[in-house]
Formats: structure tokens, C-alpha cells, sequence
């Protein structure tokens, strides 16, 4: 029986008083591979900053990871992004940590204090994006694609019930695009369900997958012409 993870009724996602997208009816189940496309400016980022909490969802139902957007009070969100893992297209890492201290930093501000297990679970994370040997470099010390690893596997420290990725291959050249995009189908592979929005459509074509579109206020689901 698949398990939703993330279902939006009818909902309106506003940006204070503006209308992005209305009438928003979407399923993510357990296990999926999602993509989010669309032009710039047709309400990518703010569907994804609904998900996550940024944005409030004043109209419609919305459920993600068990979390009821409608009423999501603020101090409920930082529970909301433990049970989520969020990759951003500039990756965010801070750049006077290592890799490990940077991973150190996300496990202790969400509850961790047992260093034995920290390390642990970053050695595991590591492994998966196979950056195992980058532990002690710093941030700028590595490449775009290195970097966005580093980024996934802070994604996955908490084992996310969601990833969101928005833009992850935005700032990186179509051959480190597919190579991190081959982590991601790896990860996916293992059971994590994810998200993604993309300009990307080389991907899509390369590794197609459920796709839904931002157009024209709405968001619906496209489906993929066979090759």
C-alpha cells in the first residue's frame, strides 16, 4: 500500500497578498521521484517554500510528513525540517567549517549530542554520496559538484521522510549535473522519496521520472512522451 508523504487539496499558494498558484491537487507518495519544472517566475520557489514552512498555506488542505500546513504553528517548523531534508542550488555550506564540522554544526542544532553517533552517522552519509575522503577539506576547497554532494549528505543526516531539492544542479556543468543527479537516482533507489525542481529538461529526458509543471497559476501533472 503506498504511504502518502506529502497530498494538497485545492490549495492557493499566496506570497502575502499575491495569487501564485490556485487550485493546487497533488499526491507524493513514499518512494517517488518528483520533478517540479516550469519557467522562472511561475511559483517554483514558493510551492517549495509552502512545503517547508516559509510560506504559510492560508487556503486549501495541505499534509506533508504528517504535518498539517494550514494550521503549522511557528514553533512546529523546525520538527517539520527535521522530518524533511532541503538541497539548495548554492548549496549553503558554511566555508570556515570543514565537511564534517559543517555536518557537526546541522546534527547539533537539530538535538544530537552524542559525538560517537554523530560521527558515525556522517561517516554513513559521506559514504552514500561518495565523499568519504573530503571530510576534512573546507568548503571552498572542493568543486561545485563536490559541494553539492556535501549538501545532499546534509540532507540526509536526519533520514529525511522528504527530500526537497530545488535547483540542485542550477550552478553546475551538464557532466558534474549528471553526476550529481546519479547520487540523487541512487538515494531514491534506496527508499528516499524526493522532490525536485529543475530548469534542467536533459535531465528529465535522461532519467524521466513523474513531472509536474508550474504554468499559468496552476500546477499539474505533464506526462512524458516515450522516446
Amino acid at each position: 500500500m503506498s504511504q502518502l508523504v506529502l497530498s494538497l487539496k485545492n490549495a492557493s499558494i499566496y506570497q502575502r497578498e499575491n495569487l501564485i498558484l490556485s487550485d493546487v491537487n497533488i499526491e507524493v507518495n513514499k518512494g517517488d521521484f518528483v520533478y517540479l519544472i516550469g519557467k522562472t517566475g511561475t511559483g517554483k520557489s514558493s510551492f517549495m517554500k509552502t512545503l517547508y514552512g516559509d510560506i504559510p498555506l492560508v487556503e486549501g488542505e495541505g499534509v506533508i510528513v504528517d504535518f498539517d500546513l494550514p494550521t503549522l504553528q511557528e514553533e512546529q517548523i523546525p520538527y517539520l525540517r527535521r522530518k524533511l531534508g532541503i538541497i539548495f542550488q548554492d548549496f549553503k555550506l558554511l566555508n570556515d567549517r570543514t565537511v564534517r564540522g559543517n555536518l557537526i554544526f546541522v546534527l547539533k542544532a537539530t538535538g544530537w549530542v552524542d559525538t560517537d553517533a554523530m560521527n558515525r552517522k556522517i561517516d554513513d552519509v559521506l559514504d552514500k554520496v561518495g565523499m568519504k575522503d573530503k571530510d576534512q577539506k573546507y568548503a571552498y576547497q572542493l568543486s561545485g559538484g563536490e559541494q553539492q554532494r556535501i549538501a545532499i549528505a546534509r540532507a540526509l543526516l536526519n533520514d529525511p521522510e522528504l527530500i526537497i531539492a530545488d535547483e540542485p544542479t542550477g550552478n553546475l556543468d551538464p557532466q558534474t549535473s549528471v553526476e550529481v543527479m546519479e547520487v540523487l537516482q541512487e538515494i531514491n533507489k534506496n527508499g528516499n522519496t524526493i522532490l525536485m525542481a529543475t530548469h534542467d529538461y536533459a535531465l528529465l529526458l535522461k532519467y524521466p521520472s513523474k513531472t509536474l509543471k508550474c504554468e499559468g497559476n496552476k500546477v499539474f501533472e505533464v506526462v512524458q512522451r516515450k522516446a
